[in-house]
């Protein structure tokens, strides 16, 4: 790296210790202006206690940053926004009931005579940012409804309104579709260009090799190589991140269908979906694809009885399901893993062992009270099998990884026992490891003879782990592809209309 640029901003074997857990050892990065690096590692291989140190939230116990080549200390987030680091997280936090101008200049409005916010002024220069984004985004427009993938834009533009000089994105791609994350991609290039540093930080290892030059990776809080994106193939990365040979991503097994377990038919929830009708056999994992707003989550939070619906029925077992009622599904034996753990999955406060232990408290009751011995045996069993890594299971569950949140989950529905089990993104924003465990996970469950209703946005997730695949596309049904016949062009084509992929 002799011919590269001087960093805008550098570690130099930097360490950070939360107790007795050392989540970085002696890391190195360079951010070097127009030139964009990824940051891969598994889920708790640091990178998150990187970037709050990059953005000021920690400080290093030891080593040090580098602001064009000179040592700098950053007491908080603050201090590193004057000096041009700006965040972009998978989750924006905008002021809803502000306007896009009015977010993008808080706490910094221009001001006019008598020192009165210049409204005018504020929305101009607003637009001019959104101008050089090249995104038609209104600054007069409230945040609230705005779609994730504007809200990521209006953060940016924040940035840039502070002449930001680098650039970290993490996690940005997770909740948006795929023209969402082409528009994305266009205006980190557009920011690259002009100069800025840009460290992107993702799980989907087709975005690292499209947008980055190179690629720094960690392993277990260390160091473990830097790369040119041109030099190395995914294989490469994965084995760098995981230290071994991964082996199948999606370990599919043959399992033979069996009765049906899940019965939809013509599900209508008035300006939402319409005439949703399928079924799901045991030994099954079906697929419910379709882009972005497809309603798809809508059809699995009504199956559930989280939504009613207005019209059709659901059999579970061959059993009529009572519309908007959860405990009556969970009765009959139906799961749900929701697309958002942390909102709807968990509860973050809670230890591992009571989050294992909510959906079947009566089962670890003793008399009037519950039993935290029973409660423990629970959550032991199903850490095990599922190879939860964990310090301790007494331990608040926000303290784990988020693909380990993914299998506190995974056991507190499987616990249950259920026949059906409905996953919603059941590997977003987790790594590529923990990504095959989980897909091996529910090729077992599968075998066993449960019945998986599978959503995703990830198309080589889809097409890897169902046996058929059912595509949505505004709010209606309208393929149902064999796996034999399932191709990335066939899906696609029936999710957008194009190319003669209607039902």
């Amino acid at each position: 790296m002799a011919d590269s640029p001087p960093p805008v901003l550098a570690l130099r074997e930097v360490s950070k210790s939360f107790g007795a857990v050392r989540a970085l050892r002696e890391v190195s990065l360079s951010l070097i202006a127009g030139e964009a690096l990824a940051l891969a590692g598994e889920n708790g291989a640091g990178k998150s206690t990187l970037v709050k140190i990059l953005s000021g939230v920690h400080r290093p116990d030891a080593g040090r940053l580098l602001l064009d080549g000179e040592p700098v200390e950053f007491h908080g987030p603050a201090d590193a926004q004057a000096a041009g680091v700006a965040v972009i997280y998978q989750e924006p936090t905008l002021f809803p009931d502000l306007t896009v101008a009015e977010n993008i200049f808080m706490g910094r409005q221009p001001r006019g005579r008598l020192g009165r916010i210049d409204r005018r002024a504020m929305r101009a220069q607003a637009a001019a940012l959104f101008t050089r984004l090249g995104v038609p985004l209104d600054p007069e427009q409230p945040a609230r409804g705005l779609s994730i993938a504007d809200q990521q834009l209006v953060e940016i533009a924040k940035a840039l309104s502070r002449d930001a000089r680098v650039l970290i994105m993490d996690e940005p791609t997770a909740a948006l579709s795929g023209n969402e994350v082409t528009r994305l991609f266009g205006v980190a290039r557009s920011l690259r260009e002009q100069g800025c540093a840009v460290l992107f930080i993702s799980h989907r290892l087709d975005e690292i090799f499209d947008l980055c030059q190179r690629v720094t990776t960690l392993r277990d809080g260390g160091h473990v190589a830097d790369d040119r994106i041109a030099d190395i193939i995914p294989d490469d990365l994965v084995r760098r991140m995981v230290g071994r040979e991964l082996g199948a991503l999606f370990p599919k097994q043959d399992a033979v269908p069996g009765e049906v377990a899940l019965q939809v038919r013509r599900l209508t929830r008035e300006g939402v979906f319409t005439d949703v009708s399928f079924e799901v056999r045991r030994g099954e994992i079906v697929a419910l694809a379709g882009l972005v707003g497809a309603g798809r989550s809508e059809v699995a939070r009504a199956v559930f009885g989280v939504d009613r619906w207005d019209a059709g029925s659901v059999q579970v077992g061959g059993r009529a399901l009572r519309p908007g009622s959860p405990a009556a599904s969970m009765a009959l034996g139906l799961a749900l893993v929701p697309e958002d753990r942390r909102q709807q999955g968990l509860v973050m406060e809670l230890s591992i062992e009571r989050n294992i232990a909510l959906a079947g408290l009566a089962e670890v009751r003793h008399g009037p009270l519950i039993s935290r011995a029973a409660e423990r045996v629970r959550a032991a069993d199903w850490a095990q099998r599922l190879q939860l890594r964990h310090r301790s299971l007494a331990d608040a569950v926000d303290v784990l990884s988020g693909g380990n949140q993914q299998k506190v989950v995974l056991a507190k529905w499987l616990a249950r026992q259920p026949s059906v089990l409905i996953v919603d993104e059941p590997t977003r924003g987790i790594d590529v490891a923990t990504k095959a465990e989980v897909h091996r996970l529910l090729s077992e469950l599968a075998v066993g003879g449960i019945a998986v209703l599978m959503i995703s946005s990830e198309l080589p997730e889809v097409l890897g782990m169902a046996d058929r695949v059912l595509v949505m596309r505004e709010g209606r049904l309208v393929a149902e592809i064999p796996r034999g016949t399932a191709t990335e062009e066939t899906v696609m084509a029936a999710a957008t209309g194009i190319g003669g992929g209607g039902a």
